[in-house]
């Protein structure tokens, strides 16, 4: 009997053992040390547990369990876990993934090492912390390389600032798009050229004189897109995902985005598809797919529109891409084309977050434009890392005029892509070129510190002409080049472009061109290598540039002007008169005390 009774309760001590219960606490990172989400999650005592968030805590029947987590875009973990220690759990990224979340450069020179420089904040407004490029030696980095895209929101973003008599944040300040606002194309390249879009993109490229620096020379180099013909333009399936928070309650925000709207549904046919997704104080479709031949029916969900609420941004990019799949057109122009100030304060409202949200949507094949307004709370950084990201543009609306010109003038260039993931690789010559210098195409200041970062491909719409411009230290001085003929055969390096069509996902084309030697004095050089020049030195002073000190606002007027010996474009009229408010903010004249001295 005693025996029995010791049975008993030993089975019995057992029974409240195997019932004991122990708390698993810990959290989930990815190599990197990013926190990881909607993770399926099984623990071998008590089977599937549901889905995780990057912190938890779960019971378990254990003091040594074994956790499986499983994940979208990582390798399965498996690992044996001790429930009463925290636990840092670490998936790896799959290959395919960890390439998408890489940071991207806008320009890279192999084995370069660069130094961090000070960053300048807005208050109010955020923009991306940005590098200037410095100069590189041609015997240690002979190769460099850049991206293409058709980003122009820095020009008339920093329009906007100097009409309003203020200076624009340097970060704000990015010269390749302020290149790209003018369309320059050089006299090499035929616009009129009907067998272009066969060949895919044309080069040229020119030398001249450095202004700022006479021993130095500027090189020019122009990639012309192919331009897609009218009348065969595929069908557009577009999504109008548009912000009518409470931020957008002024008139230079939601009214200018209905009337941008509605000045872009004139353009469209009967094959095109609109649909709208709006977000304020809920998300919702207020235009199911809408035929673009019923303008009346697009245009009163536009004016029906009105502000209220929060701003869940990633959640209404969720809902514009569903809309966007459901209407898919595998022949057409898919495309998400997205109006806000940015400022996203509901959901995931982190940089990192919407990049990772949109690198995950852009594999669906649909294009993202970005359409910034309004000002004091404008999110520069954040729409620019969509567009970048979301494989699409970025335009910056600060009035109709510029509206007209984003949605209407270019209508294609915006809306109709004709190549993605483009860049460009260029080799100098070590014999002819000493050191170069990229302006423009600064990089983020965290991808310079990310190893892993790479350059980032971007998409070129139909026709559009984009200039880079280098600042060259040569081997050979400027009045050699030009008494010496026996030096034009030679060559200052070779270009490299790289890209695939809209259609194709994996297939890239490559199309090589040379740099030939072909200097011209600046005083000599065509029209447009001298407007270009100036609004280069334009955005240096504005970035107020250590590489141009003896250079003045009046040294880059004078060029400009003396590039307009026929009649001057309106763009280039309304770009002299930036000049002259940016020199009375930068520069301001100084009073005459009684004395007769100078006094600020």
């Amino acid at each position: 009997m005693r025996k029995l009774l010791l049975v008993i309760s030993l089975l019995f001590c057992l029974a409240i053992a195997g019932k004991a219960q122990y708390y698993l606490r810990g959290e989930i990172r990815d190599e990197k040390g990013n926190e990881i989400s909607n993770v399926k999650t099984f623990l071998f005592s008590r089977g599937y547990i549901g889905f995780l968030s990057s912190s938890f805590g779960i019971p378990s029947r254990l003091s040594i369990d074994t956790i499986t987590l499983i994940a979208e875009g990582y390798e399965t973990l498996k690992s044996p876990v001790q429930t009463n220690k925290f636990q840092k759990l670490v998936m790896k990224m799959q290959q395919a993934t960890a390439r998408l979340t890489q940071q991207h450069l806008s320009s890279v020179t192999k084995n370069l090492k660069t130094n961090r420089q000070t960053i300048f904040p807005q208050e109010g407004e955020s923009y991306t912390n940005l590098v200037e490029n410095n100069f590189v030696s041609t015997l240690q980095a002979p190769e460099t390389g850049f991206a293409l895209h058709v980003d122009r929101a820095a020009y008339s973003n920093i329009r906007r600032f100097l009409t309003n008599d203020n200076p624009a944040p340097p970060d704000a300040v990015r010269i390749e798009e302020m290149l790209n606002y003018f369309n320059f194309t050089l006299p090499a390249v035929d616009e009129d050229d009907e067998e272009a879009p066969a060949r895919g993109f044309t080069c040229a490229t020119q030398l001249t004189t450095t202004p700022w620096n006479k021993e130095n020379q500027l090189l020019f180099v122009n990639l012309k897109a192919p331009k897609l013909n009218l009348a065969g333009l595929p069908p557009s399936n577009l999504v109008f995902l548009i912000d009518v928070s409470g931020s957008m309650d002024k008139p230079n925000r939601l009214p200018l985005i209905q009337s941008a709207f509605k000045l872009l549904v004139e353009n469209l046919r009967a094959i095109d598809t609109v649909s709208i997704v709006v977000y304020g104080g809920d998300i919702g479709v207020k235009l199911a797919p809408t035929s673009g031949a019923d303008k009346q029916k697009i245009n009163d969900a536009i004016d029906l529109l009105v502000p209220n609420g929060d701003t869940p941004g990633a959640g209404a990019i969720k809902l514009a891409y569903t809309k966007a799949e459901q209407s898919f057109n595998s022949k057409g122009n898919n495309r998400v084309i997205m109006a806000t100030d940015g400022d996203f304060n509901v959901g995931e409202t982190s940089e990192k977050a919407l990049e990772d949200l949109i690198t995950k949507e852009k594999m669906s094949g649909i294009y993202l434009t970005c359409l910034g307004v309004g000002m004091g709370n404008y999110k520069d950084s954040k729409l620019e890392m969509l567009a970048k990201r979301g494989n699409g543009n970025f335009a910056y609306l600060d009035n109709i005029n510029e509206a007209e010109k984003v949605l209407i003038t270019e209508f294609t260039k915006t809306l109709y892509a004709v190549a993605s993931d483009a860049f460009v690789n260029i080799t100098f010559n070590p014999k002819m070129v000493k050191e170069y210098r990229l302006i423009g195409f600064d990089n983020k200041l965290d991808a310079l510190s990310d190893s892993t970062s790479e350059l980032e491909g971007g998409e070129v719409g139909s026709g559009h002409s984009m200039v880079a411009v280098f600042e060259i230290v040569p081997q050979i001085s400027n009045k050699t080049l030009t008494n010496n003929d026996t030096l034009i055969a030679g060559r200052y390096g070779s270009i490299k472009l790289h890209y695939k069509l809209p259609s194709e996902k994996k297939e890239k084309i490559v199309q090589q061109f040379t740099i030939p030697i072909n200097y011209v004095p600046i005083e000599q050089a065509d029209e447009t290598i001298r407007f270009a020049t100036s609004v280069a030195m334009f955005g240096e002073l504005l970035k107020q540039s250590r590489f141009v000190k003896d250079y003045t606002w009046d040294n880059a007027k004078l060029l400009a002007q003396q590039a307009g010996k026929k009649k001057l474009s309106p763009l280039q009229t309304e770009y002299l008169g930036l000049l002259d408010k940016a020199k009375k903010i930068y520069a301001p004249a100084k009073k005459k005390k009684k004395n007769g001295s100078e006094e600020d």
